[in-house]
């Protein structure tokens, strides 16, 4: 490495020091907003508000309301007096399902043809499906242990089993923990957002402050340039990635299956990408806000287009065309199967070989792009 370049690096270094705003970015944000969505940015449907109207008052009764409390799913918060206070309650938001039992549902239930109300809050699709599942769940199974409880008290020497058992087996998160999902998209996001932002104001920084004029006099070369203003990022990216890593593995207990070793080499792929973009746009911009715009025009698309907070496979067909060209969408997948699932780069040569390209292709038009003047 010549003085030349080490005198870019050193500089930026200098400069990222003396701006405590660009340090909080670099070393605080990602762990705000890895403590934010590991807690926040959850599938998991779990406590929601139930208002019961319980016009039997009978053993049977409570025994299927011990049922609901005993599944996590759901809190019995209201009892009420009324079908209009469970109308009331989950129209302002304070209740998010009602339960209704009938005066005769004891009787009903001792000649089998007990039924009882199930109101949902259809607002929260996604809540609302896991909410409805659940409850046909705890209904089904409630119903199933009545029946063996009268096929006991009858004496009669029968088995009760379902025609079919399926057996199910969950591999790599057995719990089904959201934050297993998605810790690792916070990783690629976070990465993929801090090396855009802050590389697009590397070049447009340096034209803001009037030193761009005593770079240009000098002998270094555009290259020299180019490598001595993201190298800084670079490593820096590379410091919050085992900073993300270190806290999802030992505060959310995140599985690293993969060497870490293979873990950071993939991650510079994605670098690259980030780091081309932000380049690129630091060299087509005038001003920051200029370039910080110009990042968030791909950074959102990336976002939502990437598989981090919707499955793809739900999308219009159109939108996941599209997403083809979205770098961090590779990178999900990557990231998520080397620690999760422990897999090797044969597993995920797909994904590596296009996030490479992407990479390429990126940091490749923004050298090109890029020239050592003012305009």
């Amino acid at each position: 490495m010549n003085s030349r370049l080490i005198s870019i690096i050193r500089k930026e270094f200098i400069q990222i020091l003396r701006d405590p705003r660009t340090l909080g970015i670099i070393l605080v944000i990602p762990i705000v907003q890895l403590f934010l969505l590991g807690y926040s940015a959850t599938s998991d449907v779990r406590n929601i508000p139930l208002a019961v109207f319980d016009q039997s008052q009978s053993p049977e009764a409570r025994a299927l309301l011990d049922a609901f409390r005993a599944a996590d799913y759901f809190r019995i918060d209201y009892a009420v007096n009324s079908q209009e206070e469970i109308a009331v309650l989950i129209e302002s938001g304070e209740a998010r399902a009602g339960l209704i039992i009938p005066p005769d549902y004891a009787n009903r239930l001792a000649r089998g043809e007990a039924q009882v109300a199930f109101i949902l809050d259809g607002s929260d699709p996604t809540s609302a499906s896991t909410a409805l599942s659940a409850a046909q769940l705890i209904g089904q199974a409630h119903a199933t242990d009545i029946l063996q409880e009268k096929i006991a008290r009858s004496g009669m020497p029968f088995d009760l089993k379902p025609p079919v058992e399926v057996r199910t087996r969950v591999w790599y998160n057995p719990d089904l923990v959201s934050a297993y999902f998605m810790i690792p998209g916070v990783i690629g996001m976070i990465l993929f957002a801090i090396t855009s932002i802050l590389t697009a104001t590397a070049i447009v920084r340096e034209r803001e402050r009037g030193t761009i004029e005593q770079l240009i006099v000098t002998p270094i070369r555009s290259w020299e340039l180019v490598i001595g203003k993201i190298t800084p990022y670079a490593l820096l990216a590379f410091l919050d990635t085992l900073e993300v890593l270190a806290i999802g593995h030992w505060w959310f207990g995140i599985p690293i299956r993969s060497p870490l070793s293979l873990i950071l080499a993939l991650s510079g792929l994605l670098l690259l990408s980030g780091l081309g973009i932000g380049l690129f746009a630091s060299t087509i911009a005038n001003t920051q806000q200029e370039a910080m715009l110009t990042v968030w025009m791909t950074l959102l698309p990336a976002i939502f287009l990437s598989g981090f907070f919707f499955p793809l496979e739900a999308m219009p067909k159109i939108l996941q065309v599209v997403s083809y060209v979205v770098p961090l969408r590779y990178y999900l997948v990557i990231i998520r199967s080397l620690l999760l699932k422990g897999v090797g780069v044969a597993a995920i040569q797909g994904e590596v070989i296009a996030l490479a390209l992407f990479g390429i292709f990126i940091m490749g038009a923004a050298a090109l792009r890029f020239r050592k003047r003012l305009d």
